[in-house]
């Protein structure tokens, strides 16, 4: 393992705006608060985050007070951080860090203090990925973690006690490429993901096809300076060639992971165990040959799984998981808007919420708990190129 250290902070000059216009928010201008006077949620109330690219109107990242009872979204807050396509919040919701994807010397990671009663960011600071295109982003509260696409590694920032970041203690970067020559010409990192038990971190490299496995160093921190991550055994787990691997996901019960496949369209299903991953199934989800697969995610439940599509067909695949055995069965296809990169499910499991980044627009679809199949209640919510939505913790 390859241990860089950086020195130089690497500060935007951003600063938030407030701004509120119905629910919708791509042309948003004003900064005067209205509905985030405010104070607190509501029983059926979710503090909602959602990423953008920045290339069109958007300004940055939203906030929005979601209902989980009936759908309705309610704008509260922006702040001005450029192509923050992911996000993530801490787990007391006090912070937010949030990629920049570029793929030049602007690709950053970001830390934000959070209001999540109001809805309200202030920047605190950015640091150098020294990856290029980090697109997406973790955190364990001690340390963030940036999965970095064309730089082909991830990088380890430990956290300060004021919640800011400091400059990456590792950059880790793989090597090799893959058979398909134009996606797989080298590294891809698309996605780290801390396993339920919290002992291990996987890393998806689509243009390898392999998931790369680290142990997780519990105590590292700022006070002990102490490698966050050791690499695993075995050090990665092989997928079929040309796969591409993108997101995986855990069953709630910890005991199955799925992985999306960009590539090939598939989903792989594993028995996941003390670190180790076991191939059990693999299943499309793509059967047109987009090569566009993109997120992944279980409803609460752990009775049904979706993945996404683009480029063609644009929609959500839906599965059945078996309760005994993890194995998927599909079970209905739901189309969306134009290139729905990212989704989330309420926690209460009633709605699946779309980030359609083409359509400029977050649509609303109720869950059949039963059938796990999806009905548009067309309570959109219309932002300029959306790509990240995450629920903050109560």
């Amino acid at each position: 393992m390859k241990k860089t250290f950086l020195s130089k902070t690497f500060i935007f000059n951003s600063f938030a705006a407030v701004c509120i216009l119905g629910i919708s928010i791509s042309s948003c201008t004003s900064k005067k608060k209205t509905h985030m006077e405010t104070t607190g949620t509501t029983e059926n109330e979710l503090t909602m985050l959602v990423g953008t690219y920045t290339s069109g109107t958007s300004k940055g990242i939203y906030s929005f007070r979601f209902n989980e009872k009936d759908g309705i979204a309610v704008p509260l807050s922006e702040v001005e951080i450029e192509n923050p396509s992911y996000l993530v919040p801490s787990a007391d919701g006090k912070f937010v860090y949030a990629v920049s994807e570029f793929n030049d010397e602007r690709a950053a990671a970001n830390a934000l203090a959070f209001d999540k009663e109001k809805g309200t960011f202030q920047l605190l600071n950015s640091q150098k990925t020294e990856g290029e295109d980090p697109c997406y982003i973790i955190t364990n509260g001690k340390n963030v973690v940036t999965a970095n696409y064309s730089g082909g590694s991830i990088s380890v920032f430990p956290i300060a006690k004021d919640g800011s970041l400091l400059p990456a203690s590792d950059i880790l970067k793989f090597e090799g490429s893959g058979v398909d020559k134009e996606r797989q010409e080298k590294s891809h990192l698309h996605c780290i993901r801390i396993t339920p038990d919290g002992k291990y971190l996987f890393a998806d490299n689509l243009g390898t096809d392999q998931i790369h496995k680290y142990v997780i160093n519990p105590n590292a921190d700022i006070t002990n300076q102490e490698s966050f991550l050791k690499e695993g055994q075995p050090a990665a787990y092989k997928v079929k060639a040309g796969s591409g691997p993108r997101h995986l996901t855990f069953a709630p019960n910890g005991n199955y992971a799925y992985l999306i496949n960009e590539l090939s369209g598939t989903v792989i299903a594993f028995e996941y165990k003390d670190g180790n991953l076991k191939e059990i199934q693999t299943i499309a989800a793509d059967t047109v040959g987009a090569k566009g697969s993109a997120d992944i995610h279980i409803s609460p439940d752990g009775k049904f799984l979706y993945a996404s599509n683009r480029l063609k067909a644009d929609g959500i695949a839906i599965f059945r998981i078996h309760p005994d055995n993890g194995m998927l069965t599909k079970t209905g296809y739901q189309l969306t808007g134009i290139h729905p990169r990212n989704f989330i499910i309420t926690p209460n499991g009633k709605y699946l919420l779309v980030a359609c980044r083409d359509s400029n627009v977050i649509q609303v679809y109720e869950r059949d708990a039963d059938t796990g199949l999806l009905t548009d209640v067309h309570r959109d919510i219309k932002i300029d190129k959306p790509v990240c939505i995450r629920f903050v913790p109560s």
